[in-house]
């Protein structure tokens, strides 16, 4: 398993549709997320700044073939769609990222 850590800003008009969304996330894309072998997946909102931090745990072996698997599902594309614009991706976030990535620096079970 591999712990993942990630990073976005949220445009400020958007928080309250991103929190009604993120409150009833639609069942195919919950159904994509398991089925790429991510598990204990959460997002956060800090305030004022803005920031979405999402952590999630990856129980599978090849990320980047689960990653694509995901972006080639038509549902997940759609809801991308709906969340994309609402969010700010960061300007130091590597190529081709959309969330930024982050190192983890400490984890006790």
């Amino acid at each position: 398993m591999q712990r993942m850590g990630n990073v976005i800003g949220l445009q400020p008009s958007a928080i309250a549709e991103y929190k009604r969304l993120h409150a009833d996330v639609w069942p195919g894309v919950l159904a994509k997320i398991a089925d790429c072998n991510i598990r204990n997946y959460s997002i956060y909102l800090k305030e004022p700044e803005n920031l979405l931090f999402a952590y999630f745990e990856y129980h599978g072996t090849d990320f980047a073939a689960d990653s694509a698997k995901m972006a080639a599902d038509p549902t997940t594309q759609e809801w991308w769609s709906v969340c994309m614009p609402l969010q700010k991706p960061l300007d130091t976030r590597r190529e081709g990222e959309w969330w930024a990535g982050m190192e983890e620096v400490f984890h006790i079970d």
